[in-house]
């Protein structure tokens, strides 16, 4: 990532730059975001299963949705917020382990950026896919 001002306050973790007090509590782990790619970690913990013990769809959604929105908004990490405009979202097969989502801008225009993702468990079995259209807001520093 580009050296720029992180916006996450001291003792917190940064989601490329900013303070997001719920993908903290989720336990999300930043891994990159840059050249129009996002990479998130979700590890797995009894608080995100589902009665089946497995991961809970919802917490999936919502790691798709920050991690493609970071795709969106990786030319300038703490330059651009994302505000979701919509989001699809295909569950193939339960999430069984750690998770890992990888995220891609396919395309974005002067206010709106089309993205792509897929999240995989430790043995690479896909898990789930989403897309998702973004309003690129640019953000005052």
């Amino acid at each position: 990532m580009k050296n720029q001002t992180n916006l996450a306050k001291p003792g917190h973790v940064s989601y490329f730059g900013f303070d997001i007090p719920y993908l903290e509590m989720l336990g999300v782990i930043p891994v990159l975001c840059e050249n129009d790619t996002a990479i998130t970690r979700l590890p797995i913990k009894e608080s995100l299963h589902n009665s089946r013990q497995q991961i809970h769809g919802g917490a999936i959604l919502s790691v798709f949705d920050f991690t493609l929105s970071a795709a969106a908004r990786s030319i300038d990490p703490v330059g651009y917020g994302m505000a979701t405009i919509s989001m699809s979202t295909n569950f193939i097969e339960p999430g069984d382990g750690d998770m890992t989502v990888e995220a891609r801008c396919v395309r974005r225009g002067g206010s709106i950026a089309f993205c792509e993702a897929v999240a995989r468990d430790d043995s690479g079995k896909v898990v789930a896919t989403a897309s998702g259209a973004f309003k690129i807001i640019k953000v005052s520093k």
